[in-house]
């Protein structure tokens, strides 16, 4: 079976002693496209530099992460722009707006957001959504834009059936990850009602590992882990899970 990642930072400093292996390993398990988001300036050329190593798995997308959103934001919003003027990107992201490790630049992140929004429709590419402890924010920003021609992927989504409705219904798909693997978590009820043409699936790797890797490196092979929780949940095969988010991935970004 073939899956995709299609949220991974393996261009972190955790994988670098032994990133290549990492990238085996998810080959070896069937996760065979990974989609990588940027955080900011600092992180373009070594995630650049893998995605050029490994160019038929890796592919790179390029953003501003909310968190690193700080006095320098129209500087780094100027980067991205030349970046996308100078080589092809697969999406918009990771972008969004947290609200929980720091609010100092609450109106700034919007800002940023907005101009996210712009880039994704300019160059019809998927926006990549960061949603922590701000998913009505997002939410109310996406409407106020009321663009159809947008898409993307709200990251790490954990919530309701009505929040996931909501986000499907402004053209996104929902982003699972090692989270819907943890004893008693709220997602198993959600996905019971949530059609399996509107997911994907995603590690965040080397953050937020699935059990029974939990609090340890995530890394891209435990996809499998996922969609086989996913499976168990709506009640349906391994492999339906598989080729599903996998077609939906592959549609998502064009690839």
């Amino acid at each position: 079976m073939i899956y995709a990642d299609t949220h991974t930072h393996l261009y972190l400093e955790e994988f670098d002693a032994d990133r290549r292996k990492v990238v085996e390993n998810a080959l070896a398990a069937g996760v065979t496209k990974l989609f990588l988001p940027n955080i900011d300036s600092v992180s373009v050329h070594p995630m650049l530099a893998l995605c050029n190593e490994f160019p038929d798995n890796c592919f790179p997308m390029i953003g501003l992460h909310p968190t690193s959103v700080k006095e320098n934001y129209m500087d780094e919003l100027a980067a991205i722009e030349c970046w996308l003027s100078d080589r092809k990107f697969s999406g918009i992201g990771e972008c969004g707006i947290d609200l929980y490790w720091d609010k100092t630049f609450a109106i700034e992140q919007e800002f940023v957001f907005r101009h996210h929004i712009d880039l994704a429709r300019a160059h019809n590419l998927p926006l990549i959504v960061h949603i922590r402890e701000s998913f009505n924010e997002v939410i109310r920003i996406l409407k106020d834009v009321n663009k159809s021609d947008l898409r993307g992927i709200f990251h790490c989504f954990s919530g309701s059936v009505e929040q996931a409705r909501q986000a499907i219904g402004l053209g996104f798909s929902l982003g699972l990850g090692g989270v819907v693997t943890f004893k008693n978590n709220k997602m198993q009820e959600t996905l019971k009602q949530i059609e399996l043409k509107h997911l994907v699936l995603e590690t965040d790797a080397p953050f937020l590992s699935p059990m029974p890797y939990r609090g340890k490196r995530n890394e891209p092979a435990y996809i499998p882990l996922i969609a086989q929780k996913v499976a168990e949940i709506k009640g349906i095969s391994l492999r339906e899970v598989s080729e599903a988010t996998s077609e939906n991935a592959l549609k998502m970004f064009g690839n």
